[in-house]
């Protein structure tokens, strides 16, 4: 990535005025070096609850699939320039299309986040190849490292853990790793198991000089997260954590990508009190929010999953962050006043 300008207007080398593409790039550091300066977000009092919900929102980064090329248009059109976008990878995906889709996110101002998974590589040099592309063609210095979906291995990769440990990530430059929290925990590991590979792959991290940051699957109550925050530092890590949620989307939607990603008891405050009509009516993460809010919570920005579209979701970011809202009368949520 290109360092940064300082700020103010960029004149070229013969006193022009910036052309279209400077006054992007200028345009992407600044955010860039804003979302840097509001790393760990700590909400203020209640009395300004407004304030708290459109800083949480501040820094938040959203997610998309490298095969829809249309989300990744849409990201580009409507996101904020210089935030970061996950890009995701499921089965059937193969590892040249991650690659692609981050030299178009970087090439457009964006700071690309792929997901590299244990269970995709076929071997050791596909995964060398991989990090290495993503590195030299797409300027990638952050990736978030699990398992994969696969439930058998594509090669000797069975875990994130894995992957960390080749020392792959420290050889090419990549500066930080993301690796997966579980609020509500997981249908295959236990609780205590996924501790142990928490404490294992931030070990091996710290030995090879990689910042470390936690991205939690999603949830649709905040207190499975808020405890999930608590035991975390309770076993003395520090590391950021990301607390991941749904962008707005359909209930059947939210629900049908709850089900398959194991989300647990949290999934009943998406369907009480609805009725099989409004099964169908869109859900969004107010309630969520407002309650995150509300928590003195050592946490690093929200990490948005665009189930019902990136459209939506960078929508509602933007919304909110513009502070283009009003919380409700009981406070238990907000509603968003598009323009």
């Amino acid at each position: 990535m290109p360092a940064s300008s300082g700020g103010g207007t960029v004149v070229d080398t013969i006193g022009n005025a910036p052309d279209a593409k400077q006054r992007h790039e200028v345009a992407r550091l600044d955010a860039r070096t804003t979302m840097m300066q509001k790393t760990i977000v700590r909400p203020p009092a209640e009395t300004d609850l407004a304030a708290a919900i459109a800083g949480l929102v501040q820094g938040a980064s959203l997610e998309l699939m490298p095969r829809d090329r249309a989300a990744v248009d849409r990201c580009i059109e409507k996101a904020v320039p210089g935030s970061e976008v996950f890009i995701a990878r499921v089965p059937g995906d193969v590892h040249s299309a991650t690659v692609a889709t981050a030299v178009l996110l970087e090439n457009a101002g964006f700071d690309p986040i792929p997901h590299v998974g244990a269970r995709y590589f076929e071997n050791g040099a596909a995964l060398d190849d991989t990090v290495a592309r993503l590195v030299g063609e797409a300027g990638v210095t952050k990736v978030l490292c699990i398992a994969g979906d696969l439930d058998h291995p594509a090669g000797p990769f069975a875990a994130s853990t894995d992957l960390i440990a080749t020392g792959v990530f420290a050889k090419h430059g990549v500066k930080r790793v993301g690796i997966a929290g579980y609020p509500e925990g997981h249908g295959k590991i236990a609780t205590p198991v996924l501790a142990d590979h928490m404490a294992k792959k931030l070990a091996l991290l710290e030995e090879q000089g990689i910042a470390a940051l936690i991205v939690s699957q999603f949830c649709f109550e905040a207190a499975p997260i808020v405890d999930f925050i608590k035991r975390v530092r309770e076993r003395g890590v520090t590391a950021p954590i990301r607390v991941g949620l749904a962008g707005p989307a359909s209930v059947t939607t939210l629900a049908k990508f709850a089900l398959r990603c194991g989300v647990g008891n949290s999934m009943r405050a998406l369907t009480s009190g609805r009725g099989v009509t409004r099964l169908l009516t869109e859900a969004g993460p107010e309630a969520v929010v407002v309650d995150l809010a509300r928590s003195n919570l050592d946490l690093e920005h929200l990490h948005f999953y665009t189930f019902g579209g990136v459209s939506k979701a960078a929508d509602w970011l933007n919304a909110v962050r513009a502070g283009n809202f009003a919380v409700t009368k009981e406070g238990s949520g907000f509603r968003i006043r598009f323009r």
